[in-house]
């Protein structure tokens, strides 16, 4: 077992320190290909939240708020550099904790994560305002201030990428941050607040408290100095942030849910698109706000895409997640297994057919084998619930028109697929579809200098790129009087 892991009780980051939570409790968090124990986490509350903003505060006003912003950006650059150097013990460790193949992790998460670092380093000397010409009688210009403390919840399915998507453009900012990883997934959020010690990166200015949504995350989202509350994670809470954060009126950026449409054109490079269209559903267990649940096929063509895709899922290897080999590893957690499980008999009760898959794999570990059901309806709660597994839905459609009408006629609206070889095709579909994304003869990549974000149920606000630098500052205006 890792030696982070191995018959460990780990406790909570509170400025530079490992400490028990003040409640002394302790939660298991389990490897999801075995369901056994992997260590103890410390449980944080109110209490332990509240220790880390106020250590939070400290360092902001302090070291970190005085330091030079080049400074700032060199210490993420040192961080950027453990993470590399570390690589293999934060791959093993996400691996163990969330269920994700090795090789995934390897290949998508670990470099993202030194992406994003590397990135936001080089912008902390360049957060700049503008010099506006009001009156002639006045020098007047904005600069752009951090936000302050920064209140970070994380969600399980990609903890390490998505942890530094919002650790790295704060701190670049000179916000300070209180993470609260999902109790699911603890680990890797621990290592890095520890490589960030070592990085010289201040006491305070990263905490991480573990914990339960309804204590630790509440109690962010309740405290009175955090300022800045970044979720990412289920469509079903963020009225209770909104709520939350209306107490001292925080700002607030949501990453929510998906049902994004992956649209196949007859026209389309079918090996390319049923290829994509797998991946899209099936890459981390379909544990991915924008999988690409909905499969909208052309009338035409529609036996052969079903077909085609009921091949791919044949040909996915579940396993191990250690196993390089394993393409696809469990579910995060057996209450998943469950919800996933059930929507399937949600949708063989509906009336949709299941044409391959629809059941556990295995007696051991939250595996659930590749599913595809055809013969669905738009109306079917499988083609409008976000169900976050393995489940691919086709669905049938006439012609662009129709096409439309059922990519947006969801609640959701975080990314799209579109497939044909018209490009002018492509084009007026990117206008016509609601998604924060749209990809035409692709599917899935992101890059950490393009906006990420929804609209309606799938989130509020934007990430990466400049707009997270917007995200985790403040604008003011400096207005002096030249007497002339």
């Amino acid at each position: 077992m890792n030696q982070f892991t191995a018959g460990k009780h780990h406790d909570l980051l509170i400025d530079g320190q490992r400490v028990p939570a003040a409640s002394g409790r302790y939660f298991e968090t389990r490897d999801p290909s075995t369901e056994e124990v992997i260590a103890l986490v410390a449980e944080a509350d109110a209490a332990d939240v509240d220790a880390a903003v106020r250590s939070a505060r400290a360092a902001f006003e302090g070291t970190w708020g005085q330091m030079r912003p080049a400074d700032r950006g060199l210490a993420l650059l040192r961080l950027a550099e453990f993470v590399r150097r570390d690589q293999e013990e934060l791959v093993e460790l996400e691996s163990l904790d969330s269920g994700k193949p090795v090789s995934a992790v390897r290949r998508q998460d670990l470099p993202a994560v030194i992406d994003t670092l590397i990135y936001y380093a080089g912008w902390a000397d360049k957060i700049s305002g503008q010099v506006i010409p009001a009156r002639t009688d006045a020098l007047t210009y904005t600069v752009r201030e951090p936000m302050g403390v920064v209140g970070a919840i994380i969600p399980w399915n990609f903890p390490l990428m998505i942890g530094m998507w919002k650790i790295a453009p704060a701190l670049a900012c000179g916000c300070t941050v209180v993470l609260k990883p999902a109790e699911l997934t603890p680990l890797t959020a621990l290592k890095i607040g520890e490589l960030a010690l070592e990085a010289g990166i201040p006491a305070g200015v990263l905490n991480v408290v573990p914990g339960f949504g309804k204590t630790a995350g509440q109690a962010i989202v309740d405290h009175p100095d955090i300022d800045k509350v970044t979720f990412t994670g289920s469509p079903g809470v963020w009225r209770q942030i909104l709520q939350g954060a209306a107490g001292n009126l925080k700002r607030v950026t949501l990453e929510l849910g998906g049902k994004s449409a992956n649209v196949i054109f007859p026209d389309a490079d079918l090996d390319s698109a049923v290829k994509a269209a797998g991946s899209g559903i099936f890459f981390n267990t379909g544990q991915v706000c924008s999988a690409g649940s909905r499969i909208l096929a052309h009338r035409s063509i529609y036996d052969e895409v079903v077909e085609r895709l009921v091949a791919r899922a044949q040909g996915v290897r579940l396993g191990d997640p250690r196993d390089s080999g394993t393409s696809m590893g469990p579910l995060i957690s057996g209450t998943q297994m469950e919800r996933v499980l059930n929507y399937i008999e949600i949708g063989r009760n509906e009336g949709a057919r299941i044409a391959v898959g629809g059941a556990r794999h295995g007696d051991r570990g939250y595996y659930v084998a590749p599913t595809v059901f055809a013969g669905v309806e738009h109306e079917m709660r499988i083609s409008q619930e976000e169900i976050f597994g393995p489940v691919a839905a086709v669905i049938p459609f006439e012609d662009e028109d129709d096409a439309v009408r059922l990519a947006n006629g969801t609640s959701y609206s975080l990314a799209a697929g579109v497939w044909s070889a018209d490009i002018t095709l492509g084009h007026r579909m990117t206008r016509r579809l609601k998604a924060g994304t749209v990809w035409v003869n692709t599917y899935g990549p992101t890059d950490v200098r393009l906006p990420w974000g929804g609209m309606r149920d799938s989130g509020y606000g934007r990430e990466h790129g400049d707009i997270a630098i917007e995200n985790f500052t403040e604008p003011k205006v400096v207005w002096i009087n030249t007497g002339r």
